[in-house]
């Protein structure tokens, strides 16, 4: 496996270019009383657009994230970025922990450090990982497929590769969102690799087998599979679009750095426990980063596809699979309906649940600290 040092730089002229595309927004109109009920309101929009443009610091922040070890790799004919940081303690455990949509590979540089290095943020030098984040194909700095069917099932090989490439025969995996879905794939298709998976999400597309033969559904159970349906009813436009004609969404957002932000600030704003604030729990510039990431590397279409991906190889489990690896749950409060732990257990061999006080979709960047806590307590168990 080729690996490369990695440094992101940005040309000036597409700095230039994101500035002038910023100045010549062409505004929808709103009703004056709609807020974000019919979607991103536009008074933060213009507020967010106008920042971006005049205040936002992208060097700043390219300096911030390459002053963290970054890597790109040649694996499965892919070319897959990647941090690495190594830990610092006396015998640390290799981690992968992979990023979901619509975050990037910079939603872990808060909790990448707390892994790398406990001993520093107040924790226990022994607890210390090695944390490899790659960017998910089609995202960022990686390569984007030019083929179809990079599904998480073919990610968790290219992870699987990546990891014994840079010298990790066992590993264990971490992830929210689509990362938790690589990670469920990880421990399903790969468990001699795999010590265990810890998940602070546990994806729609995984259902467990509900056939007559298997254990009635329970009230709880029931209610959250109710809870969901009404959930998808309500959020879930973007899912079914992303997941039936991406490439035509892709057009209009890969050329409008304006509705590139709505609709990714829309996500931020909905999931996460901001209480309809999203500064409260990010500020703009974090926010502005990651959408900067899609615009500079066009790559929010290519990141579309892993919905059509599921929906076309659905993850299944028949009766009589499951996940052997042990398994590990952080359930945060704001988070898309979780399910409960009689159900996750159908399938995943839960060692460790955890009930957090707070928090949202996107534990990294809201609650780094707590995410870090719950992943050092449940690998203590493999060191």
């Amino acid at each position: 496996m080729q690996i490369e040092p990695f440094k992101i730089a940005i040309d000036d002229a597409a700095i230039a270019d994101l500035k002038d595309r910023l100045a010549r927004t062409r505004w929808p109109d709103q009703p004056f009383d709609a807020g974000w009920e019919l979607g991103t309101d536009i008074a933060y929009l213009r507020e967010l657009v106008e920042h971006w443009r005049t205040r936002f610091d992208w060097r700043a922040q390219e300096r911030a994230l390459n002053a963290f070890p970054q890597f790109r790799a040649s694996v499965g004919g892919e070319t897959i970025h990647f941090l690495h940081l190594r830990g610092r303690g006396p015998k640390p455990l290799p981690l992968v922990v992979t990023h979901g949509w619509p975050g990037s590979f910079a939603e872990m540089v808060k909790l990448a450090p707390l892994l790398a290095d406990p001993a520093a943020h107040g924790g226990d030098a022994a607890d210390a990982f090695d944390v490899v984040v790659p960017s998910l194909p089609g995202y960022g700095f990686s390569s984007k497929p030019k083929r179809r069917g990079m599904s998480p099932f073919q990610i968790a090989a290219l992870w699987t590769e990546l990891m014994q490439g840079l010298g990790y025969p066992r590993f264990g995996a971490q992830g929210g969102d689509w990362g938790s879905a690589v990670s469920v794939c990880l421990g399903f298709k790969h468990p001699a690799q795999l010590l265990g998976i810890h998940l602070n999400f546990i994806s729609s597309s995984f259902a467990p087998p509900l056939s007559e033969r298997e254990r009635p559904l329970e009230p709880e159970e029931q209610a959250f599979l109710d809870a969901r349906s009404r959930w998808f009813d309500a959020e879930a436009g973007y899912n079914r679009i992303q997941a039936t004609k991406p490439q035509t969404l892709g057009y209009g957002l890969n050329d409008s750095p304006a509705g590139l932000a709505a609709w990714i600030a829309e996500k931020f704003r909905s999931w996460m426990d901001c209480g309809g604030e999203i500064e409260r729990s990010l500020g703009k510039d974090e926010l502005l980063t990651n959408i900067s990431i899609y615009w500079f590397t066009e790559t929010i279409s290519s990141s579309f596809r892993i919905y059509n991906e599921v929906r076309t190889q659905p993850l299944r489990f028949q009766s009589g699979e499951r996940v052997i690896v042990p398994t590990a749950l952080a359930i945060f409060p704001k988070e898309i309906p979780m399910p409960p732990r009689k159900y996750v257990e159908r399938i995943f061999d839960v060692v460790q649940w955890t009930e957090m006080p707070r928090g949202g979709h996107f534990a990294a960047l809201e609650e780094p600290r707590l995410l870090a806590e719950d992943v050092r307590r449940f690998f203590r168990r493999f060191r």
